[in-house]
């Protein structure tokens, strides 16, 4: 349709309008130099119904949205994120998993619940400390829920409940939804309970005492953290923190298993880095051109979030010759970014060259945008690119991952949704000597 009508084109969703950005420069021009426009939230029956508006992601533009994320991005740092400790955290879970794969003995297995489980324990540690292992079963369940809400948000059900405002009643498959969504508030109402009767002054266990701290200091000064708000955060960065690193990884196992020469190339760079050292840690990256492209390029190729969350403008404007009314919801097409053909060496390809220069030295491109761009850019990029490189370089590190029918290549085609996943798939895992 872009290349029938342009880079910026309206559909209608029931009556709807919906504006659709394709293209890099048509995109970053909205998303970043008119922020201020396009960076609030469609008030979707669905978002309103689901999050009442609060937390993060569906968040309306504005001062509440801007303290949650200011306040949620410092008391990540101050739980560690972005320092060793972490990344020793990080590395205990990957370990593990390490075991996991071991245990296979080789033979062929679908690689997502493991992987699904070794990540989960990474976000519910950092945000639930202690009780995330006392009570693994019931926040394993909430995961579950958590990956069925972002599947029935971006299906065709969810579209519905949007559209069709005489169906909300009915026992139709978008309910699934509300009572996921209470069934995970009313875990998360104990876990609070909790916290706030075994709360300490001197040390903060997890996120949720950090906030509560904070909610408290500014009590008497107005603020806009709350529990309600608590409770939708937490859920966000439960999402965020793990559907969209679980379906990387997934990618990252079967792109290698679909290149086994890219990987050999990867695991020589990781071999000859490591040398003597044990683990590799995230500040190695410099000295891993290859990989760190590799890395890159799974993650443009596999475009995870191909049209990212909706945008809606905060005011009536005037954008690429159109008069765009306040409240339009706005879709920011990032397929056509990570395979924009102005952009990219190889757009349409699996190739870690896009992202190397003649002299084999990794250069980071300015139409990558797998987390977004703008103010709305993903609050969890910084913990993803952790967990994904230390990921990545210790699995290749102890396992030549194999595609285990010769008679077959591997199925690239993508599941879409809100996070693209790719279809179901066995690897075998060969413990490298």
């Amino acid at each position: 349709m872009a290349k029938t009508y342009g880079n910026i084109y309206s559909l209608f969703v029931g009556s709807d309008p919906l504006i659709i950005l394709n293209g890099f420069h048509t995109i970053k021009d909205a998303l970043v130099n008119q922020a201020h426009v396009f960076s609030d939230r469609p008030r979707d029956p669905l978002f309103i119904k689901a999050s009442n508006m609060k937390g993060i992601i569906t968040a309306p533009y504005g001062q509440p949205w801007k303290e949650q994320r200011r306040v949620s991005l410092m008391l990540l740092k101050n739980y560690g994120l972005g320092k060793k400790p972490m990344e020793i955290r990080i590395l205990k879970e990957v370990k593990s998993l390490v075991k996991s794969f071991n245990d296979m003995d080789g033979h062929p297995f679908d690689p997502k619940a493991l992987i699904s489980t070794c990540i989960s324990r990474i976000i519910c540690s950092v945000l639930f400390g202690e009780q995330f292992y006392t009570r693994e079963n019931e926040f394993a369940r909430m995961i579950e829920m958590t990956e069925e809400n972002m599947k029935l948000f971006g299906g065709i059900w969810g579209q519905v409940y949007n559209t069709v405002p005489i169906v909300r009643g009915l026992p139709l498959p978008f309910q699934r939804i509300f009572k996921n969504v209470d069934a995970i508030q009313d875990t998360l109402r104990q876990v609070l309970e909790e916290h706030k009767r075994a709360i300490s002054h001197e040390e903060k266990r997890d996120f949720i005492d950090w906030y509560l701290e904070e909610m408290d200091k500014r009590k008497d000064n107005g603020t806009f953290l709350d529990e309600e708000n608590l409770f939708i955060l937490m859920g966000d960065l439960l999402a965020a923190g793990t559907d969209t690193t679980i379906n990387t990884t997934l990618w990252a196992l079967l792109l290698m298993a679909a290149y086994p020469d890219v990987q050999e190339k990867c695991y020589k760079e990781i071999k000859c880095m490591i040398n003597n050292k044990e683990d590799l840690y995230y500040e190695d990256r410099p000295r891993l051109p290859y990989t760190l492209a590799v890395i890159h390029e799974i993650q443009r190729f596999s475009n995870i979030l191909p049209l990212a969350v909706p945008h809606a403008t905060k005011k009536d404007t005037l954008f690429c010759g159109y008069t765009i009314p306040k409240g339009t919801k706005v879709l920011a097409d990032l397929t056509s970014v990570l395979h924009d053909e102005s952009q990219w060496k190889f757009p349409n390809e699996f190739n870690p060259y896009n992202f190397l220069n003649s002299k084999g030295e990794f250069e980071k491109q300015e139409a990558f945008l797998p987390f977004s761009i703008g103010p709305r850019i993903c609050l969890g990029e910084n913990l993803a690119r952790v967990e994904i490189f230390l990921l990545f370089t210790t699995l290749l590190q102890h396992f030549e991952i194999l595609w285990p029918d010769s008679l077959t290549a591997p199925d690239l085609t993508p599941v879409f949704g809100i996070t693209q996943s790719p279809l179901p798939f066995e690897v075998s895992m060969k413990v490298r000597s």
